[in-house]
């Protein structure tokens, strides 16, 4: 009991030290792991005990969030303060049952298995989720059974309710008929041959959203602080939002003018343009957030995510400075498939926010967007007389016919033809 008393008591002053909880919040979190550490044990997994526990805390009338608190605490403790790596391995249940029904929770961490075997990206893997999970609900809606059963046809009822009911566009309706082909093929090896031929949407060709250099100027005068910092990385370089967020330290090569993206879309590396105008600001910027990594290593929070295992081949590499995050999270979050906490990049619902409130000061009534600004960048180049190919390798594109759908857009700013109206007004006029 003494040593359970004193390991309780480290674990406190660790939450205290590494700013992990709120001060208020850290006795409460004591107190969930000894309440699971000395409640009778059974001989199954971690990650089932603790769900049955917080299920008991349930039964017993826990609010919501007391429940979430005891979650977190228990990962904390485990996780953080023991560096136990079981966390996740729960035990082993069928994705089908013997009459052929799918078993929800099973299959989705199933889909989750393969799909981090297959080496998608965790974005991927979210909207796959979410797919599914919504497939699973509708097929039991219709079949009035909580483990309904799929086949080929349940797909395409699901995917002409989104087309017909919902109304969804042919790109999120391919998406979804994606996410529940890798369920059937991969994950409960259902044949379902001729239904991605059957039911994949046209897709029509749309010209991209363009500012011109003006309105680019003024939405950029609209921003502040670390809203604007991000939005000239990626109007200055042609970033995705996403690459933007996910730049480290690195990654930035101030005496050759370069940002280098690291498994960017497709897992690609690449490098582009890293602008002159506003390289004070950045190195301005990163000495702020080095304050905050020295605060980090200074609380003992664990190091930043790392790509391919890299954390177990170099094991401090993550605690470096130069794997550290350009633009890191004010706040500690919990990593979805590590379950440590530590401090990950900030939400691209920063800028993408920040870009929608600049782009109505400025008075822009164009759908603009942060990918607005990509698409800026490579217009305004081929504006300029760069090379199709160049900006091909700057945008990362595998083919240039996807690079090509920028010249419909400059061939109408550099030469459009004259409105009829016009010709006839300047007629009348003379």
């Amino acid at each position: 009991m003494r040593e359970l008393e004193s390991s309780l008591q480290q674990f406190g002053e660790f939450l205290l030290k590494a700013r992990l909880v709120k001060e208020t919040a850290a006795p409460y979190c004591v107190r969930f792991v000894r309440q699971f550490l000395t409640r009778p044990a059974n001989d199954g997994p971690l990650a089932d005990r603790v769900q049955q526990f917080c299920e008991n805390l349930e039964r017993a009338g826990a609010h919501d969030w007391q429940v979430h608190q005891a979650e977190q605490a228990l990962r904390l403790y485990f996780v953080n303060f023991l560096n136990r790596t079981d966390w996740r391995t729960g035990s082993a249940q069928a994705s089908v049952d013997a009459e052929g029904r799918v078993v929800p929770l099973p299959a989705l961490e199933a889909l989750r298995s393969r799909i981090r075997t297959r080496h998608y990206s965790y974005r991927t893997e979210c909207s796959y989720v979410d797919w599914v999970r919504r497939l699973l609900a509708y097929a039991a809606e219709q079949q009035g059974a909580p483990r309904p059963r799929l086949n080929a046809e349940t797909v395409r009822d699901f995917l002409t309710h989104l087309a017909v009911k919902r109304g969804v566009a042919a790109s999120t309706q391919n998406q979804a008929m994606c996410a529940a082909l890798f369920l059937c093929r991969e994950v409960l090896g259902l044949s379902v041959e001729g239904l991605s031929e059957g039911v994949q949407a046209k897709r029509g060709r749309h010209l991209p959203v363009v500012l011109s250099v003006p309105e680019t100027a003024a939405l950029l005068d609209a921003l502040r602080g670390t809203a604007r910092l991000m939005a000239c990385l990626i109007y200055g370089g042609g970033l995705r939002v996403s690459e933007c967020c996910e730049l480290r330290v690195k990654d930035l090569d101030f005496d050759q003018g370069l940002v280098f993206v690291r498994s960017g879309k497709g897992d690609k590396d690449r490098s582009t343009l890293l602008a002159e105008a506003g390289r004070d600001e950045l190195r301005a910027h990163l000495a702020k957030t080095s304050a905050l990594y020295r605060q980090d290593r200074t609380s003992g929070v664990a190091g930043v995510w790392m790509p391919h295992a890299l954390d177990r081949k170099y094991p401090n590499a993550g605690r470096e400075p130069g794997w550290f995050w350009v633009f890191p999270s004010e706040t500690l979050s919990t990593d979805p498939r590590a379950g440590v906490v530590r401090r990950h990049h900030v939400s691209d619902s920063l800028v993408q926010k920040a870009v929608k409130t600049a782009a109505a000061t400025a008075r822009i009534h164009k759908p603009v967007s942060v990918h607005t600004l990509r698409h800026s960048f490579a217009t305004h180049l081929l504006l300029s007389g760069v090379d199709i190919r160049q900006i091909q390798e700057y945008l990362g594109h595998a083919n240039v016919e996807t690079t090509m759908i920028y010249t419909h857009v400059v061939k109408d700013l550099r030469s459009p033809a004259r409105s009829p109206l016009d010709a006839l007004l300047a007629s009348r006029q003379s």
